[in-house]
Formats: C-alpha cells, structure tokens, sequence
C-alpha cells in the first residue's frame, strides 16, 4: 500500500529542500527516525513544592535540537512532530478537562517581534488545542540562560501581569520548556494571587534533572 503522506513529503521535498531540524538531514522538516524519537514519554515532577509539571519529553538529543531550531531558527515546520508531545502532557496533566481552563505562559512582546510567532500558541494549534488568553505580554527580563535557581526567580518577579478576572477558575498551565521551574511557577504565582487555581503545568519537554543550562531554557 501507498504511503500517501510520505509520497506528498517526498514531492514537497523536491520542490522546497528543507532540513531536518532533529538531526540535519536533508529533505524533510522532521525525518522519520527523528519523528520516532519524539514519540510521547510522559513524565512528572514537582516544581517548588506543590506545581506539579507534566512533560512529554525529555529536553536533550533530538527533542533538544528539534526545539531550538523550532524556537530559535524560525522553523515552524518543526511544530507538527513536537506537538504530540505537548497534547500527551496535557492529557496526563488533566484527564478529566472538564472545568480546566487552558493558559499559555507568555512571552514578551520583543521575542514576539524577533521570532514572528508564539511558539507556544503555535504548538497548541498543532496540537489542537486552545488556550485561554488570560496574561499580558511578559515584561521585559533579562535572559536566563546564565542565571541560577535564586537568579532566575528574582529576574522573573513581577514580569506577568493578569489581564482579565481568574478569581475562582482552575488553570492548566501551558509552556514549551521546563528547566528549574521559575518561569512556570511565577506565572502560578500570579495566577493564585488573583484568586485561581493552578491545578498543574504542562509542557513538551523537560530538562534532566541535572538542569543543564542550554540556549534559551525556562
């Protein structure tokens, strides 16, 4: 039998050469194998105490590159093989939705402007999933990527602002990348404080726990 969706892969492939973002081979947005490595393994972990954090994936490898070429390198056509990840999270975070609101974390307005696009919003597309607009763009803060634990909560206080009444909700929350936790618990903190719920987070993947500090981690 045809492979109908790899014949159509092949085709574009002639006519628009791309790259794989998980490895660099040529001809495919995401190639199969790397596509096999991104195959859902939903995991958890406590963050600060009480934020419980699902991911789909771990952050290293394949994940790892095929993130930041999504993220970094404006390949957009990367989203399709990271979003099962993101809805494999959401659905171990909340099995029973009913009653659970759906919100981004989000990100400023100058890495909007830089990248074009909110990764995170673009992966819930893909993954077919809405999300609440609840927060305001993120205040500007320096990077994080070289900070540590104590350094990055200090530089995200007060970046998030709630922009419509939460007050007796309960929240998913949603982010691409889960490293120590700051930017996911900040966001609940500011959440709680308006009186909703955060009942857990989700994400596509999840650093090792050794928390290695790579280009642009949350």
């Amino acid at each position: 039998m045809i492979d109908v969706r790899s014949a159509v892969l092949d085709a574009l492939a002639v006519l628009l050469p791309v790259d794989c973002a998980g490895c660099g081979v040529p001809d495919r947005a995401v190639c199969d194998a790397c596509t096999t490595a991104l195959a859902p393994e939903v995991s958890s972990r406590l963050v600060r105490g009480d934020l419980r954090v699902w991911s789909g994936l771990e952050y290293d490898g394949v994940a790892r590159a095929t993130m930041l070429a999504f993220k970094q390198n404006g390949r957009q056509d990367a989203a399709r093989a990271l979003a099962p990840a993101l809805a494999a999270a959401v659905v171990a975070a909340a099995p029973a939705p009913e009653g659970i609101d759906v919100v981004a974390v989000p990100g400023s307005r100058a890495a909007y402007r830089r990248r074009g696009y909110d990764p995170v919003r673009v992966l819930l597309a893909r993954a077919g999933l809405g999300a609440w607009r609840v927060f305001a763009p993120a205040r500007p803060h320096a990077s994080q990527k070289q900070l540590g634990v104590g350094e990055r909560d200090r530089n995200l206080h007060g970046v998030f602002r709630v922009r419509t009444p939460v007050a007796g909700r309960r929240i998913l929350l949603v982010d691409d990348v889960v490293t120590t936790g700051a930017t996911l618990n900040e966001a609940a903190r500011v959440l709680r404080d308006a009186g909703a719920e955060v009942v857990a987070a989700a994400v596509v993947a999840s650093t090792p726990r050794r928390f290695a500090v790579g280009p642009n981690p949350r």
